[in-house]
């Protein structure tokens, strides 16, 4: 007898996701599992054929198979896929769908560690290598991680006979849980280690050397793998990440890779023009003021921002000029601005904006 077509049988097509491949068997299993059905041999067979087909589609290295050559593709490889149900309870098909697996619980990846970084802007921009000190979960090294007392075992769980899962019943649902004895590992420690108490895991610190690369800023997140806790029973370690927080500084206001400067500009420079010192990463650089300069005008200096982390390019340097009233002047100097205020008040080529501000006042009150 012919077999249907697996993508047929699971009501997918043929570029079904892996999400899309468990839902739709979720749902047929559901429908069909004897357990649902007592009796009905067209139910277990539907569900025989959605079991099958799940096996299959859900392996990409017998889907690559069954795709290239059909059913003559996956005969060998399919196992027991007209077989039985694994045990036949309603908690089998879970652990198909799921990954428990149906038997023990798999040792825990290790948790994920975060830890705040400081860094000076210049750190940030140019790059730098900072030592990290951080409080860590370890595998216990008299116990070997093990959790039991040095020259004792572990012994198999009274409560789950070591399979490190309970079933319990609900109407027709059977249902898979974690033991709550043995927390799924399926063994017990009846003699502690006496320097983790049974944990397997003591607390440590430990000093790491972070590099950090040009160009971080304030939220990017540097990945150190395997240093975070250490798993459970011998399993993988998480990770470390190192999030960056770049301090305010003193000259410079950063956004992104363009760096602002506030440049304070005196009165004569900015009525007659000149040159101004201002500070960039790389030293100090020359600023042309042109006559009659404002105060909060910019000026872009091109390439003497930040080199962004992620590509080569440079961003730019703004240097925003605030106009500085002179203070504590002496007899003679404010006699000179007296002559000069006389010689320019109420002409208007010399104070274009004061001009046209006084033609919207009188609007206002005509």
């Amino acid at each position: 007898m012919e077999k249907t077509c697996y993508y047929e049988t699971l009501s997918i097509s043929r570029t079904a996701t892996e999400t899309e491949i468990k839902k739709s068997y979720r749902r047929m299993a559901m429908k069909y599992h004897p357990d649902r059905n007592p009796d009905n041999a067209d139910a277990e067979a539907h569900f025989k054929e959605a079991k099958e087909a799940y096996e299959i589609l859900s392996d990409s290295q017998k889907r690559t198979a069954y795709d290239q050559f059909g059913h003559a593709g996956v005969d060998q490889s399919a196992g027991g896929g007209q077989g039985g149900f694994g045990g036949g309870g309603f908690g089998d098909m879970f652990n198909d769908i799921f990954g428990s697996g149906g038997g023990r619980q798999q040792n825990y990846r290790g948790a994920d560690l975060r830890y705040h970084l400081d860094l000076s802007l210049e750190e940030a921009i140019e790059g730098t290598t900072s030592k990290i000190r951080i409080p860590t979960a370890v595998n216990c090294k008299t116990c070997d991680g093990s959790g039991a007392k040095k020259g004792t075992k572990p012994v198999t769980c009274t409560t789950c006979a070591g399979h490190g899962q309970v079933r319990m019943q609900q109407g027709f649902f059977s249902v898979q849980q974690p033991c709550p004895h043995c927390q799924g590992s399926g063994q017990m420690i009846n003699d502690p280690c006496d320097d983790c108490h049974g944990e397997g895991q003591i607390q440590e610190h430990k000093t790491l050397s972070v590099k950090v690369p040009p160009g971080v800023d304030t939220g990017d997140r540097i990945r150190l793998s395997g240093e975070g806790e250490a798993g459970s029973k011998g399993a993988e370690a998480g990770d470390l990440y190192v999030e960056v927080q770049v301090l305010p500084h003193d000259v410079f206001t950063r956004d992104g890779n363009t760096l602002y400067c506030d440049v304070p500009l005196d009165f004569v420079t900015a009525s007659l023009g000149g040159e101004l010192e201002v500070p960039t990463l790389n030293g100090k650089a020359s600023l042309k003021i042109p006559d009659g300069t404002q105060t909060n005008q910019q000026f872009r200096l091109k390439g003497k921002g930040v080199k962004s982390v992620r590509s080569q390019r440079t961003g730019d340097l703004i240097c925003q000029v605030t106009l500085e009233t002179p203070v504590k002047l002496t007899k003679q100097q404010k006699k000179l601005l007296q002559e000069f205020g006389g010689m320019v008040q109420g002409n208007s080529k010399h104070s274009p904006q004061h001009s046209s501000w006084l033609d919207n006042v009188k609007k206002f009150f005509d």
